[in-house]
């Protein structure tokens, strides 16, 4: 088994989170990881990427090849386009519909839609509202990591016991909004499975 997978948004969106706790459940499963973090800006609304390698396997390069991503993460509708040359011929795009506005001639919602749905058939997920009804708007990556759980290839439960140990320490209340949010975002995904 081998995962390339590009986590991708702006800064503030809770990318290193999403990183983190598919990092633990790989770790927890008996698998080899390597993760690369290439940063934009420094703030919140900067460019941030995060390349991360599961194996079965040891792995010894830390970045994706272009064209070999199995699935691209992305929490920005915009940043989910900059790396379809990334992604291979079978796999996956899962992204937010919410945009972040954070540059001048941002394009419209509509259209980075549309140029998504003619190079790939993308998951597209309402993080933001899905986030909400779990309980907390700041858990849309958890919806996020929820829709793109069917591609990881690293058990749910496995994932949702790395929520866990992510947020366990900011008390139990956090810790079940944050997997509310991953639920809410799996049952989209699987439904979008279903019905493709």
């Amino acid at each position: 088994m081998e995962k390339n997978i590009i986590i991708a948004g702006v800064g503030g969106q809770g990318i290193l989170s999403i990183a983190a706790v598919i990092d633990w459940a790989a770790l927890d499963a008996g698998l080899h990881i390597r993760q690369a973090e290439v940063h934009g800006m420094s703030q919140r609304g900067g460019a941030v990427q995060s390349h991360l390698r599961i194996s079965d396997r040891e792995l010894f390069a830390d970045l994706i090849s272009l064209g070999t991503a199995d699935l691209i993460l992305s929490v920005e509708p915009l940043e989910s386009l900059r790396y379809l040359p990334w992604l291979a011929p079978e796999g996956h795009v899962v992204t937010s519909i919410d945009p972040f506005v954070n540059v001048e001639g941002y394009p419209p919602v509509e259209r980075i839609i549309k140029a998504l749905n003619s190079a790939v058939q993308p998951v597209l997920v309402p993080a933001e509202k899905l986030a909400r009804e779990a309980g907390g708007a700041r858990a849309s990556n958890m919806v996020m990591l929820g829709a793109a759980a069917p591609f990881t290839g690293i058990e749910p439960e496995r994932l949702e016991a790395g929520i866990e140990a992510l947020f366990g320490s900011k008390g139990p209340e956090i810790v079940e909004i944050n997997i509310r949010a991953f639920r809410k975002g799996l049952t989209l995904s699987n439904a979008n499975q279903t019905t493709s």
